[in-house]
């Protein structure tokens, strides 16, 4: 790197960036995930955290943020001062979720419109987020009043709400939560009650779960590189939730094992902890989310084989394999895990579910051949949708007479304290 490109920090508006990004997801339907790890090298340390923190606080609450500049405003920004209108969205964040002094808050977001080479407009800006300094009591009584107070898009509300008549608001409120942070510890290494010890040595608080014995929930979240002998593989970041599909699969050592859409290979790395002999085969459609597969393994030091490939067309990757265990992580409307990626809210549309729940079927029906007799299939997904999840195994065990469900279905929902949402079907193939 020469010095020309090293970091200067002194050249970005951290303000100017966040609306850029959320710009980029509202508008474009790019991914926040995606877009912070792009931005993370643009910002130091310090502002890292409050970049995820004002763009992942945005998309939890934006029914909320847009209701306020609707009052505070004539008309919006649209077109190519749009924006605009998100850096507002930014600063109206910061004033009513944020420590930031108000004031400061409001003057480095005014800051950040010359950033964003709209300086005329620096203005209306200011006027907009002073006029929600004096008013913000009285917006937020009248946003509980009239607002979209369940923070979720329409046609979603109707959905869960349809799903689970008796306990729709508890989703609702879990989604609208900061996540907890969940790790798997590597018990090739330690057992969760030493690895606590070691975190508690680092005045890192923790919590064991009863059932999932690899599981610590940290008290408060923590960087991975302050975690204990993180980089040497002894633990994962990965949800309580999560954790259970390896379980469920129960990998035996000798075993020929598909992982299927399994980036970024938090599942591959928990199999292998638990068969580190077994012969795994790990695939996924993404080759840059198959890069993460081959991070997660070389850290853990663990061996799979990885391969970029697509569900659809197993004959173009498999080899003629056929597998003692498979594991489908299907590709889904993520609606279990809203409060980790606040942006499907707004990325997912209704129509979108039943196009999934046809490519979901679609993988199921293409990879059940694979499968030896009397092996063991785990489909999977982060969603809470039935359609997506009970009334596609139900479709998929009445047209596969060799398919026989193994226990009952799993599916957990997004808890306070506990995990995300997830659903769990255990298939087996049997004789016709």
């Amino acid at each position: 790197m020469t010095s020309s490109t090293k970091f200067q920090p002194e050249k970005y508006n951290l303000r100017a960036f966040c609306a850029q990004i959320i710009f980029d997801v509202l508008e474009k339907g790019h991914s926040l995930s995606a877009l912070l790890a792009t931005y993370s090298n643009k910002v130091n340390d310090k502002d890292r955290a409050l970049m995820q923190e004002i763009c992942f606080g945005v998309m939890r609450v934006l029914p909320e943020l847009e209701f306020y500049t609707q009052q505070l405003m004539d008309k919006v920004f649209t077109g190519k001062n749009r924006a605009i209108h998100y850096l507002i969205l930014v600063g109206v964040y910061q004033v009513r979720y944020t420590r930031i002094p108000e004031h400061a808050a409001a003057s480095e977001t005014v800051n950040a419109v010359v950033n964003l080479k709209k300086p005329s407009l620096k203005g209306v800006v200011n006027g907009v987020l002073r006029s929600f300094l004096r008013q913000q009591s009285d917006l937020k009584d009248q946003f509980i009043q009239e607002g979209n107070t369940t923070l979720h898009p329409s046609w979603l509300l109707k959905r869960i709400q349809s799903a689970y008549p008796e306990n729709w608001s508890n989703i609702i409120e879990s989604n609208n939560q900061r996540p907890p942070m969940w790790l798997r510890v590597n018990r090739q290494h330690y057992t969760a009650e030493q690895y606590q010890t070691l975190l508690a040595s680092c005045d890192i608080a923790s919590e064991k779960d009863e059932q999932i014995k690899s599981a610590l929930k940290l008290l408060s979240p923590s960087p991975v590189h302050k975690l204990p002998q993180f980089e040497l593989g002894v633990a994962t970041v990965q949800d309580l939730s999560a954790q259970h599909a390896a379980y469920l699969l129960a990998p035996q050592n000798g075993e020929i094992i598909l992982d299927l859409c399994a980036a970024p290979g938090g599942k591959t790395t928990h199999i292998l902890e638990l068969a580190p002999q077994a012969d795994v085969l790990a695939v996924d459609i993404d080759a840059e989310r198959v890069k993460r597969i081959k991070q997660n393994l070389e850290r853990l030091q663990l061996q799979a084989e990885v391969k970029v490939g697509d569900g659809l067309t197993p004959e173009a990757w498999i080899n003629d394999k056929i597998f003692d265990r498979i594991l489908l992580d299907a590709p889904c409307s993520a609606t279990g895990i809203i409060r980790r990626h606040p942006d499907i809210k707004w990325l997912r549309r209704d129509s979108d579910i039943n196009e999934l729940a046809k490519l979901q079927f679609e993988i199921l029906t293409k990879i059940w051949p694979y499968l030896k007799e009397n092996g063991i299939l785990i489909y999977a997904t982060c969603s809470i949708l039935p359609d997506e999840n009970k009334v596609q195994i139900s479709r998929f065990l009445n047209d596969n007479k060799n398919a026989q469900l193994i226990g009952e279905m799993q599916q957990f929902l997004p808890t306070e304290n506990g995990g995300d949402g997830f659903f769990y079907a255990k298939l087996q193939k049997i004789k016709q």
